[in-house]
């Protein structure tokens, strides 16, 4: 199975060592993640490694580790369907159109996302932890 994988989940999986990690690690699935979105995890970086708990060093070895398990889209892979994406999602949540964007610009199975705004449309298949959880079994 192919899955777009939403920020919340690179978070997450950063944060702690969950089911979600354990899915990425472990899992034979594939996951693909916009290139450009990585600055959002950047962002955020210092308050990922509060509430992880890990040293610096520990969250960019953790950070890599988990990259190596997702693809990055460029954005010029994704961009010819940014106009798409935005008239789908724009008036749910502007800053998740490129993941709409994403999942069309690929094969996939849907976007992996606990993130309820997405299930605002019905465009592209949604997939909670939990149900990815339950197709790996």
């Amino acid at each position: 199975m192919k899955l777009v994988i939403d920020s919340n989940v690179l978070i997450s999986a950063l944060i702690k060592d969950s089911i979600t990690r354990k899915i990425i690690f472990e899992s034979k699935l594939k996951f693909y993640y916009p290139a450009i979105s990585l600055h959002e995890i950047k962002k955020h970086r210092e308050l990922i490694i509060n509430k992880s708990g890990l040293e610096s060093d520990g969250f960019d070895k953790l950070f890599h580790t988990i990259l190596n398990k997702v693809n990055l889209v460029p954005y010029n892979k994704i961009k010819s369907n940014f106009k798409q994406a935005k008239e789908i999602f724009e008036n749910i949540d502007k800053d998740d159109v490129i993941f709409i964007a994403l999942a069309l610009s690929i094969e996939n199975d849907g976007i992996w996302t606990d993130d309820s705004d997405f299930e605002k449309q019905n465009t592209i298949k949604i997939w909670k932890t939990e149900n990815v959880l339950k197709s790996l079994m």
